[in-house]
């Protein structure tokens, strides 16, 4: 048991509340990728089962562990055909954003049960030896924080993540020929920065400090709405 809590990201305790919002986050993610660039036109990802919300079919084992492990991972990636779009670039861009604003809206959603539950006294933050409302504590704070994450984190502008395909849509066609050599390189800067410890302090570590205050700031909006 010691030997997993030094080497996952993760206290021992909290992997299943993980577990169960990455099964949720990643779901939504893909799958909002999905039901989108069918909905554009594009029947790649219908044609291989992905507009669904069953989690395995998107679930990829190695993203997971890594996720766990090293604090970031992945889902499997929807396949996206842009030439199926009439109009390929805005939709492309509408595809790509789908996937982090769905986890967006999901931390959002979690935050307002969450202060719902709080204001409405069915949970209480006092109650700490009580081993329901710990899960319950646990599982929204995990929840609401790595939705953040996950919508934050997919907007690096670096290959494979959903930023880099929003740049890729965004940038002058002239400039797509320079940006798909880099794309090679591009890959392993990417794991550089968000492997190397030195660089993780750059990465990482602001982006779920990021989370972390956008979950105490929408649960201090909510708590006070309902409050009011």
């Amino acid at each position: 048991m010691e030997f997993l809590n030094k080497l996952l990201y993760v206290p021992i305790s909290e992997l299943p509340f993980y577990l169960v919002t990455l099964l949720i986050a990643f779901t939504v993610h893909e799958f909002s990728h999905a039901y989108f660039a069918y909905r554009f036109g594009d029947p790649t990802a219908k044609m291989l089962g992905r507009v669904t919300l069953n989690p395995t079919v998107h679930f990829d084992f190695f993203g997971i562990v890594l996720l766990l492990i090293a604090g970031f991972g992945w889902a499997r990636p929807v396949p996206v055909n842009r030439d199926n779009f009439d109009k390929p670039r805005l939709m492309g861009i509408i595809v790509s954003v789908a996937g982090p604003l769905s986890n967006l809206l999901l931390a959002v959603l979690g935050s307002v049960i969450y202060a719902a539950l709080l204001q409405s006294g069915v949970v209480s933050p006092f109650m700490v030896e009580d081993k329901l409302q710990q899960a319950i504590h646990i599982f929204f704070s995990t929840f609401i924080v790595m939705n953040f994450f996950l919508c934050l984190f997919n907007l690096i502008p670096l290959p494979p993540l959903d930023g880099y395909r929003i740049v890729e849509d965004l940038v002058p066609r002239r400039m797509l020929g320079i940006l798909h050599r880099f794309e090679q390189w591009s890959i392993l800067v990417f794991l550089i920065i968000l492997v190397v410890p030195t660089f993780r302090l750059y990465t990482i570590v602001p982006l779920y400090g990021a989370a972390n205050a956008l979950a105490e700031h929408f649960l201090i909006f909510f708590r006070v709405l309902f409050g009011a």
